[in-house]
Protein backbone atom coordinates (compact mmCIF):
# COMPACT_ATOMS: atom_id res chain seq x y z
CA UNK A 1 0.00 0.00 0.00
CA UNK A 2 1.49 3.35 -1.06
CA UNK A 3 2.04 6.15 1.42
CA UNK A 4 2.35 9.90 1.07
CA UNK A 5 4.94 12.11 2.73
CA UNK A 6 2.88 12.27 5.96
CA UNK A 7 2.99 8.53 6.47
CA UNK A 8 -0.73 8.09 5.84
CA UNK A 9 -1.71 5.56 3.22
CA UNK A 10 -3.08 6.93 -0.04
CA UNK A 11 -6.25 4.90 0.47
CA UNK A 12 -6.84 6.69 3.79
CA UNK A 13 -6.59 10.06 2.05
CA UNK A 14 -8.94 8.94 -0.72
CA UNK A 15 -11.48 7.76 1.85
CA UNK A 16 -11.17 11.08 3.69
CA UNK A 17 -11.80 13.00 0.45
CA UNK A 18 -14.98 11.07 -0.30
CA UNK A 19 -16.22 11.61 3.24
CA UNK A 20 -15.42 15.32 3.05
CA UNK A 21 -17.31 15.95 -0.18
CA UNK A 22 -20.43 14.32 1.25
CA UNK A 23 -20.21 16.65 4.26
CA UNK A 24 -19.71 19.92 2.38
CA UNK A 25 -22.04 19.63 -0.62
CA UNK A 26 -25.49 18.12 -0.91
CA UNK A 27 -25.56 18.52 -4.69
CA UNK A 28 -22.10 17.16 -5.43
CA UNK A 29 -22.68 14.37 -2.96
CA UNK A 30 -25.55 13.25 -5.20
CA UNK A 31 -23.38 13.61 -8.31
CA UNK A 32 -20.44 11.62 -6.97
CA UNK A 33 -22.75 8.89 -5.67
CA UNK A 34 -23.94 8.42 -9.27
CA UNK A 35 -20.43 8.11 -10.75
CA UNK A 36 -18.18 5.09 -11.03
CA UNK A 37 -14.39 4.94 -10.96
CA UNK A 38 -12.23 6.60 -12.10
CA UNK A 39 -14.63 9.48 -12.78
CA UNK A 40 -15.94 9.50 -9.20
CA UNK A 41 -12.46 10.07 -7.80
CA UNK A 42 -11.57 12.68 -10.44
CA UNK A 43 -14.73 14.72 -9.78
CA UNK A 44 -14.43 14.35 -6.02
CA UNK A 45 -10.90 15.75 -6.09
CA UNK A 46 -11.71 18.46 -8.62
CA UNK A 47 -14.61 19.62 -6.49
CA UNK A 48 -12.62 19.66 -3.25
CA UNK A 49 -9.78 21.59 -4.89
CA UNK A 50 -12.35 24.22 -5.87
CA UNK A 51 -14.01 24.15 -2.46
CA UNK A 52 -10.79 25.24 -0.77
CA UNK A 53 -10.76 28.40 -2.89
CA UNK A 54 -14.49 28.97 -2.49
CA UNK A 55 -14.25 28.84 1.31
CA UNK A 56 -11.44 31.40 1.33
CA UNK A 57 -13.31 33.70 -1.03
CA UNK A 58 -16.48 33.53 1.10
CA UNK A 59 -14.72 34.09 4.43
CA UNK A 60 -15.94 37.38 5.86
CA UNK A 61 -13.29 37.42 8.60
CA UNK A 62 -10.41 37.55 6.09
CA UNK A 63 -9.25 40.97 4.86
CA UNK A 64 -9.53 41.13 1.04
CA UNK A 65 -5.76 41.49 0.62
CA UNK A 66 -5.26 38.29 2.63
CA UNK A 67 -7.94 36.48 0.65
CA UNK A 68 -6.35 37.42 -2.67
CA UNK A 69 -2.84 36.42 -1.59
CA UNK A 70 -4.02 33.10 -0.16
CA UNK A 71 -5.82 32.33 -3.41
CA UNK A 72 -2.76 33.17 -5.50
CA UNK A 73 -0.50 31.08 -3.27
CA UNK A 74 -2.92 28.18 -3.57
CA UNK A 75 -3.02 28.53 -7.35
CA UNK A 76 0.78 28.37 -7.49
CA UNK A 77 0.75 25.20 -5.38
CA UNK A 78 -1.45 23.51 -7.98
CA UNK A 79 1.14 24.11 -10.71
CA UNK A 80 4.25 22.08 -9.76
CA UNK A 81 6.53 24.08 -12.06
CA UNK A 82 5.93 27.20 -9.92
CA UNK A 83 7.87 25.65 -7.05
CA UNK A 84 5.42 26.75 -4.32
CA UNK A 85 5.02 24.07 -1.67
CA UNK A 86 1.83 22.98 0.05
CA UNK A 87 3.57 23.85 3.32
CA UNK A 88 3.77 27.49 2.21
CA UNK A 89 0.01 27.58 1.72
CA UNK A 90 -0.68 25.89 5.06
CA UNK A 91 1.66 28.32 6.85
CA UNK A 92 -0.15 31.27 5.26
CA UNK A 93 -3.71 30.04 5.86
CA UNK A 94 -3.15 28.49 9.28
CA UNK A 95 -3.63 31.66 11.34
CA UNK A 96 -6.95 32.37 9.60
CA UNK A 97 -8.60 28.99 10.16
CA UNK A 98 -11.36 29.46 12.78
CA UNK A 99 -10.80 27.86 16.18
CA UNK A 100 -14.03 25.94 15.73
CA UNK A 101 -13.98 24.60 12.19
CA UNK A 102 -16.97 23.60 10.13
CA UNK A 103 -16.79 21.08 7.30
CA UNK A 104 -15.64 23.71 4.78
CA UNK A 105 -12.73 24.92 6.89
CA UNK A 106 -11.80 21.34 7.69
CA UNK A 107 -11.26 20.87 3.95
CA UNK A 108 -9.05 23.97 3.87
CA UNK A 109 -7.07 22.70 6.86
CA UNK A 110 -6.57 19.38 5.07
CA UNK A 111 -5.95 20.78 1.60
CA UNK A 112 -2.63 18.93 1.55
CA UNK A 113 -4.45 15.60 1.65
CA UNK A 114 -6.56 16.61 -1.34
CA UNK A 115 -3.53 17.79 -3.30
CA UNK A 116 -1.59 14.62 -2.40
CA UNK A 117 -4.34 12.43 -3.88
CA UNK A 118 -4.74 14.73 -6.89
CA UNK A 119 -1.07 14.26 -7.73
CA UNK A 120 -1.53 10.48 -7.87
CA UNK A 121 -3.98 10.72 -10.78
CA UNK A 122 -2.94 9.85 -14.31
CA UNK A 123 -1.60 12.55 -16.60
CA UNK A 124 -4.85 12.97 -18.52
CA UNK A 125 -6.87 13.57 -15.35
CA UNK A 126 -4.39 15.97 -13.78
CA UNK A 127 -4.24 18.05 -16.96
CA UNK A 128 -8.03 18.09 -17.34
CA UNK A 129 -8.52 19.15 -13.71
CA UNK A 130 -5.59 21.52 -13.10
CA UNK A 131 -6.36 24.08 -15.80
CA UNK A 132 -10.03 24.71 -14.94
CA UNK A 133 -9.35 24.72 -11.19
CA UNK A 134 -6.53 27.25 -11.51
CA UNK A 135 -8.74 29.41 -13.73
CA UNK A 136 -11.38 29.36 -10.98
CA UNK A 137 -8.88 30.22 -8.25
CA UNK A 138 -7.22 33.01 -10.22
CA UNK A 139 -10.61 34.42 -11.22
CA UNK A 140 -11.74 34.52 -7.61
CA UNK A 141 -8.55 36.34 -6.62
CA UNK A 142 -9.18 38.88 -9.38
CA UNK A 143 -12.72 39.56 -8.13
CA UNK A 144 -11.56 39.87 -4.52
CA UNK A 145 -9.02 42.46 -5.65
CA UNK A 146 -11.62 44.26 -7.75
CA UNK A 147 -13.87 44.83 -4.73
CA UNK A 148 -11.27 45.01 -1.98
CA UNK A 149 -12.36 48.51 -0.93
CA UNK A 150 -15.99 47.41 -0.61
CA UNK A 151 -15.16 44.57 1.80
CA UNK A 152 -17.18 42.12 -0.28
CA UNK A 153 -18.22 41.53 -3.87
CA UNK A 154 -20.65 44.08 -5.32
CA UNK A 155 -21.53 43.02 -8.86
CA UNK A 156 -22.41 45.94 -11.12
CA UNK A 157 -23.81 44.49 -14.36
CA UNK A 158 -25.36 41.31 -15.75
CA UNK A 159 -22.29 40.83 -17.93
CA UNK A 160 -20.04 41.06 -14.87
CA UNK A 161 -22.30 38.60 -13.04
CA UNK A 162 -21.83 36.10 -15.85
CA UNK A 163 -18.08 36.73 -15.80
CA UNK A 164 -18.06 35.92 -12.08
CA UNK A 165 -20.30 32.88 -12.55
CA UNK A 166 -17.89 31.58 -15.17
CA UNK A 167 -14.98 31.70 -12.76
CA UNK A 168 -17.07 30.32 -9.88
CA UNK A 169 -18.64 27.44 -11.80
CA UNK A 170 -17.18 27.24 -15.29
CA UNK A 171 -14.89 24.57 -13.93
CA UNK A 172 -17.78 22.11 -13.92
CA UNK A 173 -18.44 22.09 -17.62
CA UNK A 174 -14.86 22.37 -18.86
CA UNK A 175 -13.48 19.92 -16.33
CA UNK A 176 -16.02 17.19 -17.12
CA UNK A 177 -15.65 17.80 -20.85
CA UNK A 178 -11.88 17.46 -20.56
CA UNK A 179 -12.06 14.28 -18.50
CA UNK A 180 -14.26 12.43 -21.01
CA UNK A 181 -12.83 13.97 -24.18
CA UNK A 182 -10.19 11.37 -25.01
CA UNK A 183 -12.82 8.62 -25.13
CA UNK A 184 -15.48 10.68 -26.94
CA UNK A 185 -16.04 11.24 -30.65
CA UNK A 186 -15.00 14.52 -32.25
CA UNK A 187 -18.68 15.40 -32.66
CA UNK A 188 -19.41 14.77 -28.97
CA UNK A 189 -16.41 16.81 -27.85
CA UNK A 190 -17.38 19.71 -30.13
CA UNK A 191 -20.95 19.77 -28.83
CA UNK A 192 -19.84 19.54 -25.21
CA UNK A 193 -17.24 22.30 -25.62
CA UNK A 194 -19.82 24.52 -27.31
CA UNK A 195 -22.30 24.12 -24.44
CA UNK A 196 -20.12 23.62 -21.34
CA UNK A 197 -20.34 27.31 -20.44
CA UNK A 198 -24.15 27.19 -20.51
CA UNK A 199 -24.30 24.23 -18.14
CA UNK A 200 -22.05 26.02 -15.66
CA UNK A 201 -23.85 29.37 -15.91
CA UNK A 202 -27.24 27.70 -15.48
CA UNK A 203 -26.26 26.15 -12.16
CA UNK A 204 -24.50 29.22 -10.80
CA UNK A 205 -27.14 31.77 -11.83
CA UNK A 206 -29.78 29.65 -10.11
CA UNK A 207 -27.66 29.75 -6.97
CA UNK A 208 -27.31 33.54 -7.24
CA UNK A 209 -31.07 34.00 -7.52
CA UNK A 210 -32.11 31.62 -4.75
CA UNK A 211 -29.42 32.61 -2.23
CA UNK A 212 -29.30 36.38 -2.76
CA UNK A 213 -30.25 37.33 0.80
CA UNK A 214 -28.15 34.60 2.41
CA UNK A 215 -25.06 35.62 0.41
CA UNK A 216 -25.43 39.17 1.70
CA UNK A 217 -25.99 38.14 5.31
CA UNK A 218 -23.39 35.38 5.63
CA UNK A 219 -20.67 36.41 3.16
CA UNK A 220 -21.20 40.16 2.67
CA UNK A 221 -21.29 39.45 -1.06
CA UNK A 222 -24.00 40.87 -3.32
CA UNK A 223 -24.25 39.17 -6.69
CA UNK A 224 -27.51 40.82 -7.78
CA UNK A 225 -26.27 43.36 -10.35
CA UNK A 226 -26.45 47.03 -9.46
CA UNK A 227 -27.86 47.86 -12.90
CA UNK A 228 -30.95 45.77 -12.10
CA UNK A 229 -31.23 47.09 -8.56
CA UNK A 230 -30.96 50.66 -9.80
CA UNK A 231 -33.96 50.14 -12.07
CA UNK A 232 -35.99 49.50 -8.90
CA UNK A 233 -34.53 52.46 -7.01
CA UNK A 234 -32.29 50.21 -4.90
CA UNK A 235 -28.60 49.68 -4.35
CA UNK A 236 -26.52 46.80 -2.98
CA UNK A 237 -27.16 47.76 0.65
CA UNK A 238 -30.90 47.15 0.17
CA UNK A 239 -30.53 43.44 -0.64
CA UNK A 240 -31.89 41.20 2.08
CA UNK A 241 -34.06 43.86 3.69
CA UNK A 242 -37.64 42.49 3.91
CA UNK A 243 -38.96 46.05 3.61
CA UNK A 244 -37.69 46.09 0.02
CA UNK A 245 -39.18 42.76 -1.01
CA UNK A 246 -41.61 44.20 -3.59
CA UNK A 247 -38.77 46.04 -5.34
CA UNK A 248 -36.34 43.12 -5.10
CA UNK A 249 -38.72 40.57 -6.63
CA UNK A 250 -38.28 41.92 -10.21
CA UNK A 251 -34.51 41.66 -9.79
CA UNK A 252 -34.76 38.04 -8.64
CA UNK A 253 -37.04 37.36 -11.59
CA UNK A 254 -34.59 38.84 -14.11
CA UNK A 255 -31.67 36.76 -12.82
CA UNK A 256 -33.92 33.68 -12.86
CA UNK A 257 -34.87 34.46 -16.47
CA UNK A 258 -31.19 34.75 -17.37
CA UNK A 259 -30.58 31.31 -15.85
CA UNK A 260 -33.56 29.84 -17.68
CA UNK A 261 -32.11 31.06 -20.95
CA UNK A 262 -29.27 28.56 -20.61
CA UNK A 263 -31.47 25.48 -20.18
CA UNK A 264 -31.55 24.45 -23.83
CA UNK A 265 -27.78 24.63 -24.34
CA UNK A 266 -27.15 22.88 -21.01
CA UNK A 267 -29.51 20.16 -22.18
CA UNK A 268 -27.45 19.80 -25.36
CA UNK A 269 -24.29 19.42 -23.25
CA UNK A 270 -25.91 16.53 -21.42
CA UNK A 271 -27.17 14.87 -24.59
CA UNK A 272 -23.65 14.86 -26.06
CA UNK A 273 -21.97 13.43 -22.98
CA UNK A 274 -20.44 9.94 -23.34
CA UNK A 275 -20.74 7.51 -20.47
CA UNK A 276 -17.07 6.57 -20.36
CA UNK A 277 -14.42 6.40 -17.60
CA UNK A 278 -17.17 5.76 -15.05
CA UNK A 279 -19.15 8.79 -16.14
CA UNK A 280 -22.95 8.56 -16.11
CA UNK A 281 -25.72 10.75 -17.47
CA UNK A 282 -27.52 10.66 -14.12
CA UNK A 283 -24.61 12.31 -12.29
CA UNK A 284 -25.12 15.53 -14.27
CA UNK A 285 -28.77 15.19 -15.25
CA UNK A 286 -29.81 15.22 -11.58
CA UNK A 287 -28.33 18.69 -10.81
CA UNK A 288 -29.72 19.91 -14.16
CA UNK A 289 -33.22 18.74 -13.25
CA UNK A 290 -32.93 20.13 -9.73
CA UNK A 291 -32.02 23.48 -11.31
CA UNK A 292 -35.19 23.21 -13.44
CA UNK A 293 -37.21 22.61 -10.28
CA UNK A 294 -35.56 25.52 -8.49
CA UNK A 295 -36.31 27.82 -11.43
CA UNK A 296 -39.96 26.76 -11.16
CA UNK A 297 -40.01 27.63 -7.46
CA UNK A 298 -38.26 30.96 -8.09
CA UNK A 299 -40.86 31.81 -10.69
CA UNK A 300 -43.71 30.92 -8.32
CA UNK A 301 -42.41 32.46 -5.09
CA UNK A 302 -39.53 34.90 -5.69
CA UNK A 303 -40.35 36.86 -2.54
CA UNK A 304 -39.25 33.88 -0.44
CA UNK A 305 -35.66 34.59 -1.44
CA UNK A 306 -35.85 37.70 0.73
CA UNK A 307 -38.53 36.75 3.27
CA UNK A 308 -37.38 33.17 3.95
CA UNK A 309 -33.66 33.49 3.18
CA UNK A 310 -33.63 31.28 0.09
CA UNK A 311 -35.75 29.11 -2.17
CA UNK A 312 -35.33 25.34 -2.27
CA UNK A 313 -37.19 22.42 -3.74
CA UNK A 314 -38.43 19.77 -1.31
CA UNK A 315 -36.51 16.70 -0.24
CA UNK A 316 -39.38 14.63 -1.62
CA UNK A 317 -38.79 16.03 -5.08
CA UNK A 318 -35.01 15.55 -4.83
CA UNK A 319 -35.59 11.91 -3.90
CA UNK A 320 -38.08 11.42 -6.74
CA UNK A 321 -35.68 12.94 -9.28
CA UNK A 322 -32.88 10.63 -8.14
CA UNK A 323 -35.16 7.62 -8.31
CA UNK A 324 -35.76 8.22 -12.02
CA UNK A 325 -32.26 6.95 -12.74
CA UNK A 326 -32.47 3.76 -10.72
CA UNK A 327 -32.43 0.72 -12.98
CA UNK A 328 -31.05 -0.02 -16.41
CA UNK A 329 -33.40 2.09 -18.55
CA UNK A 330 -32.51 5.77 -18.82
CA UNK A 331 -35.52 8.09 -18.62
CA UNK A 332 -36.30 10.79 -21.18
CA UNK A 333 -34.50 13.92 -20.04
CA UNK A 334 -36.76 16.11 -22.15
CA UNK A 335 -39.91 14.59 -20.64
CA UNK A 336 -38.62 14.95 -17.09
CA UNK A 337 -37.61 18.55 -17.74
CA UNK A 338 -41.09 19.39 -19.05
CA UNK A 339 -42.85 17.74 -16.13
CA UNK A 340 -40.63 19.32 -13.48
CA UNK A 341 -41.05 22.76 -15.02
CA UNK A 342 -44.82 22.44 -14.50
CA UNK A 343 -44.95 21.07 -10.95
CA UNK A 344 -42.91 19.03 -8.43
CA UNK A 345 -42.11 15.59 -9.84
CA UNK A 346 -43.37 13.72 -6.77
CA UNK A 347 -46.82 15.21 -7.26
CA UNK A 348 -47.45 13.33 -10.50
Amino acid sequence: MSQNHTGRSSSEDVEWCYDAVHRVSRTFSLTISELNEPMARDICLGYLLCRVADTIEDAGHLPPAVQAELLRTYSRVLEPSNGTSMAAFHDAVGEWIPATTDADWEVVANAGRVVDVFRTLDDHSTRAIRGPVRELVDGMAMFVDRYADAGGLRIKTLDELEEYCWYAAGTVGTLVTGLVSHEASDEQVAQMEENARSFALLLQLVNVAKDAATDMEEENNVYLPLELLDEQGLDHSDVGNPENVDSLVPVIEQVTQRAEGYLDDAHQWLEAMPETRGNTLSAWAIPFLLAVGTIRELRERPADVIEQGNVKISREEVHTVCQQFVGEDEPSLAELRTKIRQRPLHEY
